[in-house]
């Protein structure tokens, strides 16, 4: 099963990218494809379009295009699941010692990385930075 996992543009300005990416193919994910990636504004709301409603919509529009990220699509068993456990709780200060959210966010807005909450959306995400085509080529 895929699932996707954007190092946000915090982590990535912070040199945190390969701690990030160790911990997570030290918990049993396989790298399928990746890309750093400099949203738009277009993009950025697009990608986020189901939190247009919420509060936080519009500084996470602002955040997610204020520098390069990396795209990634994971590849694990129960990939959804096993990724929102090992990056923890959005808020550092409440995820579990040794998630990358403890050991890489500064703050419940900058939280280092973004991961697909369902396999649905994840289905969603990962065409939206790699086209199936793309995906095969890998296989």
């Amino acid at each position: 099963m895929l699932t996707l996992a954007i190092i946000k543009p915090d982590a990535v300005h912070a040199g945190k990218t390969g701690k990030i990416l160790a911990h997570l193919e030290g918990a049993g994910f396989q790298i399928r494809a990746a890309r750093l990636v400099k949203l738009t504004t277009a993009q950025a709301e697009a990608f986020y379009a189901v939190h247009r409603d919420r509060p936080f919509y519009r500084s996470l529009v602002a955040f997610m295009t204020s520098g390069p990220a990396l795209a990634l699509a994971l590849e694990r068993d129960d990939a959804v699941t096993r990724l929102r456990e090992v990056i923890g709780a959005t808020d550092p200060a409440e995820a579990k010692p040794g998630t990358v959210r403890k050991l890489y966010a500064e703050s419940k807005e900058r939280n280092a990385i973004h991961a697909s909450d369902s396999p649905e959306n994840a289905a969603r995400e990962v065409v939206f930075f790699f086209p199936e085509r793309e995906l095969r080529d890998l296989g």
